[in-house]
């Protein structure tokens, strides 16, 4: 059966010592839940404080060496050690009083056994005292002191059995006093004795108040949770009235509720007037109050018609619907209609859609706009018989910094670049993030090649300046190639590759060069064509394999699936970065005949190695997705390895939204028509998808590590948009998986911010089939010892 909730009120009331001891329960609340929570605390430092007990006697025989008989010391020991361990032993067991009901009896006995172990120590005490005399009771009286002070401070979570070994041990050590005639030194073992026990009992106030104000909250949190269901589930929008004055008329109480005013201050108020603020005196209205207005002029019917409104001079978005009102006759007599306050929701949905523009680490335009931006460009130099300027900035030594120092300085750093890039732009001149270590800058008039030069060589001299991250100087350089269009380009692809190019021969040189582009730089393409032509016959000569990142539970971690990751390791070659080879088998459509290879491998991993209960993910490009037999070759990797459907998770990225949405998304139905399920990866990173969303069912939405990052540094626009993004995917029924995850602080982040699933470095890195298997089979080991 389960505990009923504790009463919110009877728990505010203060909290008297009884309660605080676990002896009498307030009214009706639910006592032994909040004491099992306090209890389960026991179980962290168990093997502290047995350390503790042992070096305490090992000080109490060192101490009476020399007079003592060594095999009274012994018997002493071997009391000392039963009595610890029976206490530990009971510790252990209550590690999950948390999680199930915690009963009066555990509590007194572990209190018993608390008591057992101070009668130990203190009758050991006073044997020794009585023997020795006053030196020795004085040094044993210090150990007494050390051993309350630990289960002062070490066992303030169960203050009963704290209490019960103080008293047990302060009363033998008294009593020593007394019969050794030291009279002071008794009236200081009674005053600390006396007061180590109040002392845990206020420190037992303190943390179960705070224990009690975390529950009220969190029920408090539910109950605002159950009202916005049943607002949401109810459907429960507003409804407004006009006349032919525009005039409200039979107005409701959610109506006034959402205006903020009384029913009865606005009933026969203007409509407009009301919802436009200040700007009914001067005149000002926002576009949508505007095109409100025509409406009703005009007696046309509108639906879900976004309009700006002020309210109690706070801006809000209302979707409004409404319809005219005609008697039997067809004399009009008013509008009527339906509205609803969807402020919140426009914001998630703008602060989404800004993600698809914008760097969310650096603030800076994205790869997308800067696409934009570059086609601009050459629009207004070919209309006006000019120049325009691409450059491609990219980083050295970035790579040694990140490895080194971690992500988190690395995205430090980035940060600090693109202030310093766009601390020197000027007007008529754009900067972005490409993505990674990669910036751009995008010049409108270039017709002064000078310029670009001079530009380029600020931008170094800028960048190669010493950093100051985490108390650390740090120094990067930079490179870049320009190309110039139309020159070097018509179309924006030329123009980046051109520019691209430039920048290979800059890196070449050693870095911290500037070079334009030169037609004679297509030699450096050779370089890529050959890496091409092995790549083509990577597949025969079996140089891919593939490697498997962990993805846990948020709450429990435990390991849900695996991610399927590519990599190369080519004869000619060496090892290829999956970032340089990827690419280059999308741009040559290769990557159809790899990804049909890791689809057949992972799968026949998965289900020859893995429990069932262990999913696969294998990312799935755009270029796989528009091939006409893309689910044939899904159904005969599943039908070869014999894995079960359901186990099979297909990670796509936004970009599929940008070519063939229709066959791509006819693609993904199908997979999901046979049980796979959709994950979508990156989001928000480069494309706005939020349309499909609702067209598609994807089962999983993937948070960008940039976000995980951006949130980690406390960026109130990465919280904001990790929010979003759960909220919405609540709202859709789609779970979240945060990756990039480095440490258990933003693990702890992350479950907070109520992402479902976690991936990253944390958790394990990439690793080859072999050590995936160990993993079970240490977990399997792990549980039979647990059954044994």
């Amino acid at each position: 059966m389960s505990n009923p909730k504790p009463d919110i009120a009877t728990i505010a009331a203060p909290i008297s010592a009884r309660q605080v001891i676990g002896l009498e329960a307030p009214g009706s609340a639910d006592w032994s839940r909040f004491h099992g929570s306090q209890y389960a605390l026991l179980k962290d430092r168990t093997k502290l404080r047995a350390v503790v007990h042992a070096i305490s006697f090992v000080l109490a025989c060192v101490t009476l060496w020399g007079f003592a008989y060594p095999g009274s010391l012994a018997v002493w020991g071997i009391a000392l050690a039963v009595a610890v361990t029976l206490t530990a032993r009971d510790e252990m067991k209550l590690g999950d009083a948390d999680v199930r009901t915690f009963t009066f009896d555990e509590m007194k006995r572990h209190a018993i056994g608390a008591a057992f172990k101070g009668f130990a120590w203190g009758f050991g005490i006073f044997l020794f005292a009585v023997m020795g005399g006053q030196s020795q009771l004085l040094m044993l009286w210090s150990i007494a002191a050390l051993l309350i002070l630990l289960t002062s401070a070490s066992r303030y979570s169960a203050p009963l059995s704290s209490i019960t070994f103080t008293l047990a041990l302060g009363s033998c050590v008294f009593l020593a006093s007394l019969v050794t005639l030291q009279l002071t030194l008794a009236a200081v073992i009674l005053a600390t004795t006396i007061f180590a026990a109040f002392g845990v009992v206020e420190g037992s106030r303190i943390a179960l108040g705070a224990r009690m104000s975390d529950t009220q909250m969190q029920e408090k949190t539910e109950v605002v949770s159950m009202l916005l269901r049943e607002f949401e589930e109810g459907k429960a929008d507003w409804l407004w009235q006009i006349d032919t004055r525009r005039r409200l008329s039979g107005v409701s109480p959610r109506f006034a509720f959402a205006l903020g005013r009384a029913t009865s201050e606005i009933e026969g108020q203007s409509f407009l007037q009301l919802i436009s603020g200040d700007g009914w005196k001067t005149g000002q209205f926002p576009q949508s109050l505007h095109e409100l207005a025509d409406k009703i002029k005009r007696k046309e019917n509108f639906s879900n018609l976004m309009v700006r409104v002020t309210i109690a001079g706070e801006h809000r978005w209302w979707e409004l619907s409404g319809t005219p009102i005609m008697d039997e006759d067809g004399v009009y007599q008013g509008f009527r209609g339906v509205g609803s306050d969807v402020t919140e929701q426009r914001e998630s949905s703008e602060k989404i859609a800004y993600l698809a523009r914008y760097d969310t680490l650096t603030q800076l335009p994205n790869r997308l706009m800067l696409n934009e931006s570059v086609a601009e460009a050459l629009h207004y130099a070919e209309q006006w018989r000019t120049r325009c300027a691409f450059l491609m900035v990219d980083l050295d030594r970035f790579k040694a910094i990140n490895d080194s120092l971690g992500h988190l300085v690395g995205d430090q750093m980035l940060a600090e670049v693109a202030g310093r890039i766009k601390a020197v732009m000027t007007e008529g001149e754009l900067c972005g993030r490409l993505g990674g270590d990669e910036f751009a800058i995008v010049i409108r008039d270039a017709s002064d090649r000078k310029r670009i030069e001079a530009l380029a060589r600020k931008v170094i001299a800028r960048l190669s300046e010493p950093y100051l991250i985490e108390n650390q100087v740090l120094y990067v350089g930079a490179s870049i190639g320009s190309s110039i269009g139309p020159r070097d380009g018509r179309t924006v692809e030329e123009l980046l590759r051109n520019a691209d190019l430039a920048l290979y021969r800059a890196k070449d040189a050693g870095g911290g060069e500037y070079f334009e582009y030169e037609p004679s730089l297509h030699a450096m393409a050779e370089e890529k064509r050959q890496l091409e032509f092995s790549l083509r016959g990577a597949l025969e000569k079996q140089e891919l394999l593939l490697h498997y990142q962990p993805v846990v539970d948020a709450y429990s971690e435990t390991i849900v699936s695996f991610e399927a990751l590519v990599r190369w390791n080519s004869r000619e070659h060496g090892f290829i970065s999956p970032g340089k080879f990827i690419p280059l088998a999308e741009d040559t459509r290769l990557i159809v005949p790899i990804g049909t290879w890791i689809m057949q491998e992972a799968c026949r991993e998965a289900a020859a190695n893995w429990p069932e209960d262990v999913k696969v993910n294998i990312n799935v490009s755009p270029e796989q997705l528009l091939e006409p037999d893309f689910v044939t070759v899904v159904v005969r990797a599943l039908s070869h390895s014999g894995l079960d459907p359901k186990r099979l998770e297909i990670e796509v990225t936004e970009s599929i939204f940008v070519r063939d949405a229709d066959i791509a998304r006819k693609a993904l139905e199908q997979c999901m028509a046979l049980g796979c399920s959709i994950a979508l990866d990156d989001f928000g990173t480069g494309y706005s998808s939020l349309g499909y969303l609702r067209k598609l069912s994807f089962s999983t939405i993937k948070v960008d590590r940039s976000f995980v990052q951006g949130a980690a540094q406390n960026s109130r626009e990465s919280l904001a948009i990790i929010r979003a993004v759960v909220a919405m995917a609540e709202s859709l029924e789609m779970t979240t998986t945060a990756e990039g995850v480095e440490n258990e602080e933003e693990a702890e982040m992350i479950r907070k911010l109520g992402c479902d699933k976690i991936q990253g470095f944390h958790f394990g890195r990439p690793m080859p089939p072999a050590d995936v298997i160990k993993i079970f089979t240490r977990k399997a080991a792990d549980e039979q010892r647990k059954i044994a």
